[in-house]
């Protein structure tokens, strides 16, 4: 199995998946699992089939049929105890929530731009009570940075979720207790009988250390976190420069 992360590991700038990237997939003699950050709409438009662990494992979403197979949530209580502990210890958060299909937001909450609408209601009370279910709770701050953030944010609320970021500016996500990347493809390989050492990963970002530590292959890109690079052996080149097809082509004789 290849499980590769999205954005800043399989995908060009600007979320591209180029033509030698998708040749080099469609070549492989393995399955290959997309393991990201996004939910299932920012996945659905890239042409791929297959699997796709989305909302940093909260979400297992077939690309083919286009249907949502598996979901983990957020109670809604828990919500809103880890928004008002993240109030308490990161100046200015601003709160927002991924409930599948949309994201919700406070009004503070400004960590996404144009290319991530979100719909903002008045309260956050009124966040969470029209979320109906939260696959990922979203935690943003002007003036923090989210390696610093991430800290904090774990010793306030890591009994209660988990806590990572996937390289956004002074953005943090929070997913179910228990719930990574790692642990949704853990399962799904149990499912297909398919042993970590058969596993073959790429990543960029802290949220997708969980899945480079678990892998029998892990390999850091070019162009990612130093926590990930620190933590790899193997590293592909940067996806600027097709890094994870570049790696497969020479094991698989592509």
């Amino acid at each position: 199995m290849i499980a590769t992360d999205l954005d800043g590991t399989l995908l060009q700038p600007g979320g591209v998946l180029s033509d030698r990237t998708r040749a080099t997939l469609d070549a492989v003699d393995a399955d290959v699992v997309v393991v990201t950050a996004r939910p299932p709409r920012f996945v659905q438009d890239l042409a791929l089939t297959g699997t796709a662990i989305c909302a940093n494992g909260a979400m297992i979403y077939d690309l083919t049929s286009r249907e949502v197979t598996h979901a983990q949530t957020v109670p809604l209580d828990v919500v809103r105890k880890v928004a008002d502990a993240l109030a308490g210890v990161i100046p200015n958060v601003g709160i927002a929530v991924e409930t599948g299909l949309e994201v919700l937001s406070e009004p503070g909450f400004l960590g996404f731009g144009q290319k991530f609408p979100h719909r903002t209601l008045e309260l956050l009370d009124h966040v969470v009570e029209e979320a109906q279910q939260v696959v990922q709770i979203l935690a943003w701050a002007p003036d923090s940075e989210a390696d610093h953030m991430m800290e904090v944010a774990r010793a306030a609320v890591g009994q209660h979720v988990t806590v990572t970021h996937s390289g956004g500016i002074g953005l943090l996500d929070i997913s179910p207790p228990g719930v990574t990347k790692a642990a949704t493809l853990e399962s799904l390989c149990n499912a297909r009988g398919i042993g970590k050492h058969e596993v073959i990963a790429f990543g960029d970002m802290p949220n997708d250390l969980s899945v480079l530590g678990w892998a029998g292959t892990a390999y850091a890109m070019g162009n990612a976190h130093p926590l990930v690079k620190q933590a790899c052996n193997n590293h592909a080149p940067p996806n600027t420069e097709d890094g994870v097809a570049q790696v497969l082509e020479r094991l698989f004789g592509i």
